[in-house]
């Protein structure tokens, strides 16, 4: 687990040789906004992927700080936008397809994936190439999505926008008020009794995906609480099925 992260890292795991498929994946831990948990949301799940043919690259991004960050708002989506830019711009070299190239978040990094899959038009990176920013497709895990009073994690919007956020901060990175027709594909999975991040955030967002006719699939499961994937194992099976149903995942 890391804390005052002030030098994003890319890490490579990569994919099974036998298995590969050419999809990449970013995962983006979560941690509040204030920590990122890079071991068990990180590591582990991409050592879990890259053994299946997916090529796997953990992001340890920077925390929102305003003595190190011009706009501390969007210091993660800077190094989420890098991430996404260097694996699509290194994907021939690398055996990777760069049409398969996903996100996928934990909790705030749910918030930081949805943010990166719903504010790609926008580069806020120097991108000379014009190098698309928009992942094809997104995986949230027990997400943070919403920065509006009544959903969100207090602990994320603090670390994020402030204490005393405006209204127009409060929109913009409530993701579920950023979806549009072009808004990648989704796998959302949460759990119903999650009491540190509400399972509306889920199935809000799930909502917006669904009424602009974006493809999206959630699973959301009665009981584990938050951070459930270290209780339960099982948790990633239907996500290898809804992988390999997208033609992201070999059979």
């Amino acid at each position: 687990m890391y804390r005052n992260v002030t030098h994003p890292t890319l890490e490579y795991f990569k994919p099974n040789p036998e298995k590969a498929t050419g999809t990449a994946v970013i995962l983006i831990p979560g941690g509040g906004y204030s920590v990122v948990v890079y071991q068990g949301e990180g590591i582990n799940n991409a050592k879990i992927l890259a053994e299946k043919g997916i090529a796997s690259f953990v992001l340890k991004y920077r925390l929102p700080n305003d003595e190190i960050m011009v706009n501390r708002k969007i210091g993660p989506l800077q190094d989420a936008q890098q991430a996404i830019k260097i694996v699509r711009e290194n994907a021939e070299k690398w055996g990777l397809n760069k049409d398969k190239i996903g996100v996928m978040g934990f909790s705030a990094g749910g918030h930081l994936a949805s943010t990166v899959s719903t504010h790609f038009e926008k580069a806020h990176i120097e991108n000379a190439k014009n190098t698309s920013l928009r992942p094809d497709f997104q995986i949230l895990v027990y997400p943070v999505i919403s920065m509006t009073s009544n959903l969100t994690h207090d602990g994320s919007r603090n670390a994020l926008i402030g204490e005393n956020p405006s209204e127009e901060d409060v929109q913009l990175f409530s993701n579920e008020l950023q979806v549009n027709t072009n808004t990648p594909i989704a796998y959302i999975t949460h759990a119903a009794d999650d009491i540190t991040v509400d399972v509306d955030n889920s199935i809000e967002y799930f909502e917006q995906l669904r009424h602009k006719k974006v493809n999206v699939e959630m699973h959301i499961y009665p009981k584990g609480g938050h951070g459930f994937i270290f209780k339960h194992s099982s948790w990633i099976t239907p996500l290898f099925d809804w992988m390999k149903r997208n033609q992201l995942m070999n059979d």
